[in-house]
């Protein structure tokens, strides 16, 4: 019976077919083809993207010359399932884990420490977890705890549930200098589409809102938004944007990845196939990054057979075109929706202030609570002046001092009507007898002298 080849074997011997295929090799030729191997990524039988040196190919390839392929088979330890550690603390270390499984391997070293059944530093946490590992308890479990039942899900339909989260990216240049990148993504479940990414220089909830927002221009709306629980995703803007727009909002439990595991899987495509094959000697802005990544999505992601859908992202979203909810004439008014919206109160000088900056606003509203109007991105430009029941109520400008040292002010009349609670004060009652009782007078002495 021939023994089959080891698949790790048969990937080294196809990495060094350039110099196993030839018969002789020129004077410094090997280390030319090693040097050009080395440059290479290469896809490993385990599914990762690696590269390897020059000087690891050459092992494989003497290897090669004294053995034949079966030589490029990875040698097993000559030490793999012994362990150094005495048997009376073997015991001790099984029966402090079984006692309690939730026990991690520090604390069942520093268990032994103290109870002086092993000195201080002799025992690895290396030996102790294979020591651990090969005995079924390397796992870091609490068997009281309620297990959480996992089941493996998918929606009905593309835009039933959209996941949001953000990964750590690549640092690139900007005018403060080099600056890391977050990539903030919203992904269809049913469809494994992406609806919007975008690399950013922050992961704030306005980055976020402005990814949802993209993505709701592209893709309709959704019926629910599943995201974690951090502060950004907490925001009161993205609660109120979705509790406009009806769309339900849902946090995942704290340290449950695997909740959002469609896109841990993306995040993972993102680091092997655009991250890896990223030229970044040529992309140095945020905006070059996220061109190349955009290119990468339409072209590759949504474009490739899924293995769970059995069908591409972008096919599978289109058999769903008719149920997908679009935003119509929602889309017209959108911004209102994403602006945020600052409460203050307006000045005597018809000002109110933000940031810093003072803003003039009609002065008819002075003494009024308003709320100010603020674009959500990186410039916060003002926009105008609400009502607390969102009513338009005017601009809202800069305030320009110099500008208006030169400008007329608004007077009240010269002749105004006296208003009729003027009229009915007790003075002017009082001062009305008063004309009254001397009218009275003046025309008594007239009669008397007639």
């Amino acid at each position: 019976m021939v023994k089959p080849l080891h698949p790790v074997a048969l990937f080294r011997y196809g990495i060094l077919g350039p110099l196993v295929n030839r018969e002789r090799l020129a004077p410094g030729e090997l280390k030319s083809t090693l040097a050009a191997l080395a440059a290479h990524t290469y896809h490993t039988p385990s599914g990762q993207m690696i590269r390897y040196s020059a000087k690891a190919l050459e092992r494989w390839y003497y290897a090669w010359c004294r053995g034949g392929v079966e030589a490029l088979t990875p040698q097993s330890r000559e030490d793999l399932g012994r362990t150094h550690i005495p048997a009376d603390i073997q015991q001790r270390l099984l029966q402090a884990k079984q006692e309690k499984p939730g026990r991690s391997i520090r604390t069942l070293i520093r268990l032994l420490e103290e109870h002086r059944v092993v000195a201080r530093r002799q025992l690895t946490r290396s030996s102790v977890y294979r020591f651990l590992s090969r005995q079924g308890l390397s796992r870091r479990t609490v068997a009281d705890a309620p297990t959480i039942e996992r089941r493996s899900f998918e929606a009905q339909h593309a835009g039933d549930i959209w996941y949001g989260d953000v990964m750590h990216g690549i640092t690139v240049n900007t005018v403060k200098g080099l600056r890391k990148t977050y990539l903030v993504t919203w992904l269809d479940d049913a469809s494994r589409l992406v609806c919007h990414s975008s690399f950013y220089l922050d992961e704030s909830s306005s980055a976020i809102e402005h990814a949802f927002k993209e993505a709701l221009l592209k893709r309709g709306l959704p019926k629910k938004l599943v995201v974690d629980n951090g502060a950004a995703y907490r925001a009161k803007s993205l609660q109120t944007i979705c509790a406009r727009l009806n769309v339900r909002l849902i946090y995942c439990r704290p340290y449950e990845p695997a909740a959002k595991g469609k896109l841990e899987r993306w995040h993972r495509s993102v680091r092997e196939q655009f991250l890896t094959e990223l030229n970044t000697i040529t992309v140095s802005t945020l905006d070059e990054l996220n061109a190349r990544l955009w290119a990468w999505i339409e072209e590759e992601y949504h474009r490739q057979v899924h293995s769970g859908l059995k069908d591409t992202p972008l096919d599978r979203y289109r058999k769903d075109l008719a149920v997908v909810q679009p935003l119509g004439e929602l889309a017209r008014h959108l911004d209102d929706y994403f602006d945020h919206r600052e409460k203050r109160t307006v000045r005597q000088d018809g000002t109110v202030s933000f940031e810093g900056q003072f803003y003039e606003v009609p002065h008819r509203l002075v003494g009024q609570t308003v709320y100010l109007v603020v674009s959500p991105y990186s410039d916060r430009q003002v926009k105008g002046i609400e009502s607390l029941k969102y009513e338009k109520l005017g601009e809202a400008r800069r305030l320009d001092k110099q500008a208006n040292n030169r400008r007329r002010r608004q007077r009240p009349q010269e002749t105004q009507p006296i208003p009729e609670a003027a009229k009915n004060s007790l003075v002017e009652t009082l001062y009305q007898n008063y004309l009254d009782l001397w009218d009275a007078t003046e025309r008594s002495k007239q009669e008397e002298k007639v």
